[in-house]
């Protein structure tokens, strides 16, 4: 049984949420802020977590980066009234693993949560995936280059992964999102193309050598410069 901690600070929500997915057969806790929540966090070990951007006790993103600074791997689906894409690429960008506008359907949010579950497990059941220099640890969520640790937020690992999976394969922004965001998604494409120019420049601190590289018209594709 999966537990998964609900953070919002609308009672009538948190009620909704815990009968919902208390039925479904999850394990549910509530916190009506980020006080709370981390509290919640600190005592117990939760497998998701569903989070409110905006909280009485400041924004659900501050919360989010300090969940990340213990856990990477935690996934975690924010909740907000917001569907602006710069408001959802906010959110990715600082470990979101998924983002869902209020008011949802509860069919697709918990299909949401069972599909970060699933990913989950996979993840904590394969091994290593390597590159040239680059080493991601799939079940930690660590990545390393050159034997130095690389800090990547949940959507540009999954990223990287993805491109690691397929070396010297060129992948198309549709390819990307559809891993990313579900075959469904109504991301915008340009998204794409903020995540891998925040990998590119994670993976090439210090000067280091291109891998990602843009193919005009295609997409891109995973390669040392030489080959």
């Amino acid at each position: 049984m999966a537990t998964v901690l609900v953070v919002d600070d609308d009672p009538k929500i948190r009620s909704m949420l815990k009968r919902a997915l208390e039925y479904e057969g999850f394990a549910v806790r509530l916190s009506e802020n980020a006080e709370s929540a981390r509290e919640a966090l600190a005592k117990e070990a939760f497998d998701l977590v569903l989070l409110d951007v905006r909280l009485p006790d400041g924004d659900g993103f501050q919360l989010l980066r300090d969940i990340r600074e213990e856990n990477r791997a935690l996934p975690v689906i924010m909740l907000t009234a917001r569907d602006e894409v710069e408001a959802r690429v906010f959110g990715l960008e600082r470990g979101a693993d998924d983002y869902v506008t209020k008011p949802f359907h509860l069919s697709e949010l918990i299909a949401r949560m069972r599909a970060q579950l699933r990913r989950q497990a996979v993840l904590s059941q394969r091994g290593v995936l390597r590159y040239a220099d680059v080493v991601l640890d799939l079940g930690a969520r660590r990545v390393e280059r050159a034997g130095m640790p690389v800090a990547l937020s949940g959507k540009a690992f999954d990223l990287l992964a993805y491109f690691l999976e397929h070396p010297e394969q060129v992948l198309s922004k549709e390819m990307l999102l559809a891993r990313l965001w579900g075959p469904e998604a109504t991301v915008d494409a340009n998204v794409v193309e903020v995540y891998v120019a925040q990998l590119r420049q994670k993976l090439e601190e210090g000067g280091r050598a291109r891998l990602i590289h843009t193919v005009r018209g295609a997409g891109y594709v995973l390669k040392e410069a030489d080959r």
